[in-house]
């Protein structure tokens, strides 16, 4: 497994619309250059998810990996949120909810996700400005 010192790597599905957009958006608002990149389609996320013991199958959640640890659904996208530049770590606040409550919002959108954001028949590349930010 490929380590990244003082960096948050975020392994997202590489087919939907919604999770390439929201990469999109994070790339803009990464302040420090903090976040790394893995589609959960490539081989280093695949490493990155048997190295803790996750279900390489698992394509409904976005991961983040931080500091030896692994997050997922809606503590993983608050602790993205935390990061950015602007306003979005007021949305922190939000993890003072319950998980199986979060996580249970996280997984209705996860799951329509294709339905109402549409899916590429392609996986996600970025533009040319911001290939290093990806593994």
């Amino acid at each position: 497994m490929r380590s990244l010192k003082n960096k948050g790597i975020i392994l997202f599905d590489g087919y939907c619309n919604l999770c390439s957009g929201s990469v999109k958006f994070i790339l803009k608002r990464d302040k420090n250059d903090y976040f790394r990149f893995a589609s959960l389609q490539s081989e280093i996320s695949q490493e990155y998810l048997l190295d803790f013991k996750i279900s390489t199958e698992l394509n409904n959640s976005v991961f983040l990996i931080e500091n030896g640890k692994v997050y997922d659904k809606s503590t993983a996208a608050l602790r993205i949120a935390k990061k950015l530049k602007g306003l979005w770590f007021l949305f922190y606040v939000f993890i003072i909810i319950p998980s199986p409550i979060r996580d249970f919002i996280y997984m209705v959108i996860s799951k329509n996700r294709y339905k109402w954001f549409g899916r590429n028949t392609e996986c996600f590349l970025p533009e040319e400005k911001y290939k290093h930010y990806f593994l």
